[in-house]
């Protein structure tokens, strides 16, 4: 029996309806294992020091990994354990070994959290997952799924902050032809993560602003992302943006997925 339907009605119910956002975000974890590979450089670790030791060989490890827990993600029987695999290699290696150590050392940049904000998206939609899937109780599940919304929320307003603090590096990445005026997106969107992050912490109108959050970073790639990789398909930056930017849009679907009314646990 599939895994999903043994927990409960509700989480059966959660695996019938989310039939897309996992998918997404599933590809996305591909999308980065596949460039960590190809650059031999491993995209959520490229704050260790170039110095580090075995660093090129944790890069392989890294991507190998990530490149079969995306996949496996896709399938439906074996995603309950690899989103809970990924949810542990994230929090616990990215986040805690190599991220907390740089946050300590640059402390007062606010880059520094919006970059770990990315990887902490991941994490919660990773988290989301396994609490939707995996074959606990109820009650457990809930509040999983709820602490992974909260978590993502947060990021999604640290991004937003982004915005604000490097208007100057996000004004330039608007298209021109966009109306009014490229200042005028740069602010916006970074209101649009504020407001959604806000609405998905607080429970009010979440699902709505998880939507939405979703529909901008999908955008993002063929308004973004994607140019700026068509004019360097060579630049290992642009590929790990437009990896990234998947693995989000992927991530706020999944959020929004477990905020439809008939999952929520009681």
């Amino acid at each position: 029996m599939d895994l999903f339907t043994e927990a409960s009605p509700t989480l059966a119910s959660y695996g019938q309806r989310i039939n897309f956002g996992y998918r997404v975000y599933g590809a996305g974890i591909m999308a980065l294992g596949v460039v960590c590979l190809a650059s031999r450089n491993f995209i959520l670790s490229q704050l260790l020091p170039d110095n580090f030791s075995h660093r090129i060989a944790l890069a392989y490890v890294g991507a190998a990994f990530t490149l079969v827990a995306g996949a496996a993600i896709e399938w439906r029987r074996a995603m309950p354990w690899a989103a809970a695999a990924l949810t542990v290699f994230y929090a616990l290696i990215v986040l805690i070994a190599i991220d907390v150590h740089f946050m300590f050392v640059n402390y007062a940049e606010y880059g520094t959290y919006s970059n770990v904000a990315e990887e902490l998206a991941i994490t919660a939609a990773a988290l989301i997952l396994a609490a939707g899937s995996l074959k606990i109780a109820a009650a457990w599940a809930q509040r999983l799924t709820r602490l992974g919304q909260v978590i993502f929320g947060v990021c999604a307003v640290l991004f937003g902050g982004a915005h604000f603090f490097y208007v100057n590096l996000t004004v330039p990445l608007v298209p021109k032809f966009l109306p009014p005026s490229q200042e005028f997106w740069a602010y916006a969107t970074g209101i649009f993560h504020i407001a959604g992050g806000i609405a998905i912490i607080t429970g009010v109108r979440a699902r709505l602003a998880a939507i939405l959050l979703t529909a901008m970073y999908a955008s993002f790639t063929p308004l973004v992302h994607l140019p700026l990789l068509f004019g360097s398909p060579t630049n290992h930056f642009y590929w790990s943006e437009n990896a990234i930017n998947l693995a989000l849009t992927g991530a706020a679907w999944v959020v929004a997925d477990s905020l439809r009314r008939r999952w929520m646990l009681t």
